[in-house]
């Protein structure tokens, strides 16, 4: 099953789990540590909604350092991973104040659309024929040939968290924990590099 069929097939909590995660994978771009986002995982296990959950979502972009509003137009000369910082800016941004209904399920799929861009603007080496960061949204569907390692790794992460959650009670997303988890640390890894990089 692709992707764009289990964000369609997935109830809202298994929504509100996949977004988070995509988001907390993308926390290094945002200046905050490991444990930002704990809370609303937290209010997750424990079947948070409405204020409790927007509550969480509120404490975390209070300890987040970077701004988080929207951005506009990007900016000509922006570089893959200013622009990479910009759209995890805007997951956390327009993550709704609850995780139910119409907004979550669009929210989701935002939101793994922009974490597949974000790996794909942070590859190191851009593999021919990949070089557009929109291409990303097909790999969703199913189109996976010659994919580079870092959109494989992370389209994995996506379809595993959405699988573990597929009819799943709390070990479910115990397990989704650990997966975004190791996602983090990747990401955590290729930014640090690509600051060793630069300097």
């Amino acid at each position: 099953m692709t992707l764009v069929e289990l964000i369609a097939q997935a109830d809202e909590r298994a929504l509100a789990a996949g977004g988070l995660a995509c988001l907390d994978r993308c926390v290094p771009l945002l200046g905050g540590d490991d444990e930002v986002l704990r809370p609303l995982w937290a209010g997750l296990a424990d079947g948070a909604e409405g204020e409790t959950w927007g509550e969480c979502l509120e404490q975390a972009r209070a300890k987040l350092p970077a701004p988080f509003e929207e951005s506009g137009e990007e900016a000509s000369g922006v570089s893959g991973e200013d622009r990479a910082v910009q759209l995890a800016r805007t997951m956390l941004a327009t993550a709704p104040a609850v995780p139910a209904g119409t907004p979550v399920r669009e929210w989701a799929d935002a939101c793994s659309l922009a974490s597949l861009r974000i790996h794909r603007l942070l590859e190191v080496v851009t593999p021919a024929g990949d070089a557009d960061a929109d291409s990303v949204d097909s790999r969703r569907e199913g189109r996976t040939d010659g994919m580079s390692p870092l959109v494989a790794a992370e389209l994995r992460r996506q379809i595993a968290v959405l699988e573990l959650l597929a009819g799943t009670g709390q070990g479910g997303l115990r397990q989704v924990l650990a997966v975004s988890t190791e996602g983090r640390r990747v990401l955590r890894a290729v930014v640090s590099r690509r600051a060793r990089g630069r300097g």
